[in-house]
């Protein structure tokens, strides 16, 4: 196979990072590591067999950002490295360590056709038909289950803090092309986490339910009520929730001195009483 690989059509001003200014906004980061995952994932379908030398050499990124990205895809399931013994038999042996060659799986391929999205909502609009709303909610509320199992164990690990909580709930979603980052609200005792893509977003913006279910698996994962500001669903540039980082504890109201009279005659009173 030549080197000389040809990438699919693809947005020419999306950018391909590799290592991430450190003037650019968390959120854009974000977002740009998952546009160029996805032309990886592209240029896998399109010209595997292929090898991360040739991934680079096309996209123009270093070998360790090739490496990464090839790493988060593979871990996915969304490709995985190419058996050439087994599909041309076992043949003579050679000396060196051949080069691991990927090659798309059945999963990296729905993950980039575009008719997936539009199945999808078919397939909810027959269930609600069929089965009712309550039907979609359960389905959406089974959907963030699954993430949450997944999450549960390395967000617990990052202790009660929860904006650590947060950031390592940001890490995951970003690793599964959320592009998900956190950051502070200067003045306040909240950290917003935001999304900058969604897998899910033309199917959410029929059934908001799946919005809700996430919304609630961010609750139970973070330990603490989080609020929805905007969602990409519904028209919003990123999907923002509002995490309360303290719990706010109730205070007791200082005694008037009326009040310190009003107990030191009942004192008084229970002294002469007894």
């Amino acid at each position: 196979m030549s080197t000389a690989l040809h990438a699919p059509a693809l947005d020419p001003t999306a950018p391909a990072t590799d290592v991430p200014a450190t003037d650019v906004p968390a959120t854009d980061v974000a977002e740009a590591e998952a546009t160029t995952r996805q032309r990886v994932l592209q240029l896998v379908a399109s010209a595997g067999p292929v090898a991360t030398a040739e991934l680079a050499a096309e996209l123009g990124l270093t070998a360790a950002a090739i490496r990464r990205h090839v790493g988060v895809l593979e871990s996915r399931g969304q490709i995985a490295v190419h058996d050439q013994r087994a599909q041309h038999g076992a043949g003579p042996a050679r000396r060196g360590r051949p080069a691991r060659r990927y090659v798309a799986t059945s999963r990296g391929q729905s993950a980039l056709s575009s008719t997936y999205p539009e199945l999808a909502a078919q397939a909810l609009r027959f269930l609600a038909e069929v089965a009712g709303p309550d039907a979609v909610e359960a389905f959406a509320a089974s959907r963030v289950r699954a993430l949450e199992e997944r999450y549960a164990a390395s967000v617990d690990a990052a202790g009660t803090d929860v904006t650590s909580r947060a950031q390592v709930l940001a890490a995951a979603l970003s690793a599964d092309g959320y592009a998900a980052s956190t950051r502070p609200v200067p003045g306040r005792t909240t950290v917003q986490l935001c999304q900058g893509h969604c897998p899910v977003q033309g199917v959410a913006a029929e059934f908001p339910q799946i919005c809700e279910a996430e919304a609630g698996a961010f609750s139970r994962l973070l330990g603490v009520h989080v609020q929805r500001l905007s969602t990409l669903a519904a028209g919003g540039h990123v999907c923002t929730t509002n995490i309360p980082i303290t719990v706010p504890t109730p205070t007791t109201a200082p005694h008037s001195p009326d009040s310190h009279n009003a107990r030191d005659s009942h004192d008084s009173q229970d002294q002469e009483m007894s």
